[in-house]
């Protein structure tokens, strides 16, 4: 029974997935906004990236590869909704962040459909079902994590 169940679960994860991206995307279908693109701009918005963040650290956070985030960045980058700025610490580094256009693109126009989006994909879902959903994905990352040999932490532990 054990397997089946599991299989269930990875294959519902995997359905809720394809449909995050195809609704989510169609949601922002205004703004020539994809999924991928609005976790990018949503990410940059964090206080602790409003500065600006290194393309290896916005990769790890995202759980993306370098290469899988370049692309997304160049568009967003080509429709001047984020810029690649010099490192006050070190001149070398560029650092990428949000410009004008894309704050005012985030707040203005995004989350209020971001939110609208939100309502009605969780529409049933009372607090309490959300916060045991996000204990349980939480929980899931970390062995995910734990399973993924590139991980950052993995490193330091084998070593």
């Amino acid at each position: 029974m054990a397997p089946g169940l599991a299989n269930r679960l990875f294959f519902r994860l995997y359905q809720c997935t394809n449909m995050l991206h195809k609704t989510g995307t169609r949601a922002l279908d205004d703004h020539h906004i994809t999924t991928q693109q609005w976790a990018v701009l949503g990410a940059l918005t964090r206080p602790a990236f409003e500065r600006g963040v290194a393309v290896g650290d916005l990769a790890a956070f995202l759980l993306v590869s370098r290469q899988n985030l370049t692309g997304v960045l160049t568009r967003l980058e080509a429709l001047a909704y984020i810029e690649r700025t010099v490192d006050e610490n070190d001149n070398r580094s560029r650092l990428i962040r949000l410009t004008t256009k894309g704050r005012s693109l985030w707040d203005e126009n995004m989350r209020p459909v971001i939110s609208d989006y939100y309502d009605a994909a969780l529409r049933g879902f009372s607090t309490e079902d959300r916060i045991h959903m996000i204990h349980y994905l939480d929980k899931m990352l970390r062995n995910f994590k734990d399973l993924d040999p590139e991980a950052p932490g993995e490193k330091k532990a084998a070593e």
